[in-house]
């Protein structure tokens, strides 16, 4: 991502979707569980 499009573009949209989910959790009272090492 950081070869096609500024820094602070990509920082700006990763903290975006960092706030999404955090904003989603809370609002409906999950629990966050990171996944598994080798799926992504």
């Amino acid at each position: 991502m950081l070869s096609k499009k500024p820094l602070k573009l990509v920082a700006v949209a990763l903290a975006n979707k960092l706030a999404r989910t955090a904003w989603a959790l809370m609002a409906r009272g999950g629990v966050y569980h990171a996944p598994a090492p080798g799926t992504a």
